[in-house]
């Protein structure tokens, strides 16, 4: 799109100087498949069930109250992880809008209740990639109540990635939710 002669540098200049807008790059990554978040989450486990919901209206009004404020999420997935015939906890597949796009990410809940570290599975938006950094996704490991699923108290933002850091934390507690609601076997 330059001119024959004008340098990209001179180009770029020239654009800027036309009062256009800089065309924002996207760039989007996939960073694991499903299978690779499974053995990522649950390596002991020997195979995965997917798992259907079916929710009464109560269970989803529980579900509401719990969850809170939710960005829009496009797709779930929830896998059964087991060894033989124990099950290790639950494996989810979900995706959360960031600022523009969605965010693919994968979450375990152990047999115990407790998180595992996320992983980002697929990023598409042009910034805030850094919630995929290990510190980040590492705070969301052994919390195990809504209440330890706070954006900004106990989940800390990334300057530059709030939106992204904010909507997967609200996905996180509301697959916590979920879990309660549908999923947590009677106690022991």
């Amino acid at each position: 799109m330059s001119h024959p002669g004008l340098s990209a540098l001179g180009f770029a200049a020239t654009v800027a100087a036309l009062g256009a807008a800089p065309a924002q790059v996207v760039v989007a990554s996939d960073y694991l498949s499903v299978e690779g978040a499974q053995q990522a989450l649950f390596p002991q486990a020997d195979r995965f069930t997917e798992v259907a919901f079916a929710l009464s209206a109560p269970q989803k009004e529980k579900l509401a109250a719990l969850a809170g404020e939710q960005p829009p999420h496009r797709s779930l997935r929830a896998f059964r992880a087991l060894r033989g015939t124990e099950t290790l906890g639950y494996l989810f597949i979900d995706e959360v809008v960031g600022k523009e796009d969605f965010i693919t990410y994968a979450a375990s809940i152990d047999a115990q209740g407790r998180l595992g570290t996320p992983e980002i599975m697929s990023y598409r938006e042009s910034h805030g990639g850094e919630i995929r950094n290990e510190a980040w996704r590492h705070q969301f490991a052994g919390r195990d109540s809504l209440s330890q699923l706070r954006v900004r108290t106990d989940i800390k933002n990334i300057a530059g990635a709030t939106l992204s850091c904010s909507h997967v934390t609200q996905g996180v507690r509301w697959l916590m939710a979920l879990w309660q609601v549908a999923l947590k076997g009677p106690p022991a």
